[in-house]
């Protein structure tokens, strides 16, 4: 099966009876089905230069040690491309560093998402301004709605593999409420 393209809504304002979407904060900017199902031609076609990445479910599954290696490739590009590439998680540190390292790239470990404090944090350390700066992510309610409290564009993606952690479950049955489908 052919990965589904990232899809970005255009920039102009939508009608609230037309929007499937309750709130704006809860509307992602576009859906892809992996992070490597996000095109970098697109990405810098609408001007974004800094690429924030949530790390369980988006880079690497839930449970698993390694990243698929078409993921860290999409990161290599990007890097290549001149992107600014941070990794943000609320996971511990130890984990969310150690695939940093392995990536080249900056990483905000125990990011309490969604409260915007990490994603500043995290605009600091790439030096891109929030209308530059998207975030990738598979949870709404974290990924998502923390992109939104700070103005930056947000992506979601599909969950690399439906196992989550209780909390996530639990918000993932909400997500379902508010979002439907994951696709426009």
């Amino acid at each position: 099966m052919e990965p589904r393209a990232t899809v970005i809504l255009p920039g102009r304002a939508v009608e609230p009876d037309v929007s499937p979407y309750p709130v704006r904060v809860f509307r992602p900017d576009g859906f892809a089905e992996r992070l490597s199902g996000v095109s970098l031609d697109d990405l810098a076609a609408r001007g974004m230069r800094g690429i924030i990445v949530d790390l369980d479910n988006t880079l690497v599954g839930y449970g698993q040690d390694h990243m698929a290696s078409d993921d860290a490739s999409w990161i290599a590009s990007a890097l290549e491309r001149g992107f600014r590439v941070c990794l943000v998680s609320n996971n511990f540190p130890e984990r969310v560093l150690r695939v940093a390292r392995e990536l080249g790239v900056p990483a905000i470990p125990n990011a309490l998402k969604p409260l915007p404090g990490s994603f500043a944090r995290a605009l600091k350390l790439l030096e891109t301004p929030r209308n530059r700066t998207v975030v990738v992510g598979d949870q709404l309610f974290t990924d998502v709605l923390g992109a939104k409290f700070l103005g930056l564009h947000a992506i979601l993606t599909e969950p690399i593999v439906a196992k989550d952690w209780l909390g996530t479950r639990i918000l993932r049955f909400f997500e379902r409420i508010f979002l439907g489908k994951r696709t426009p």
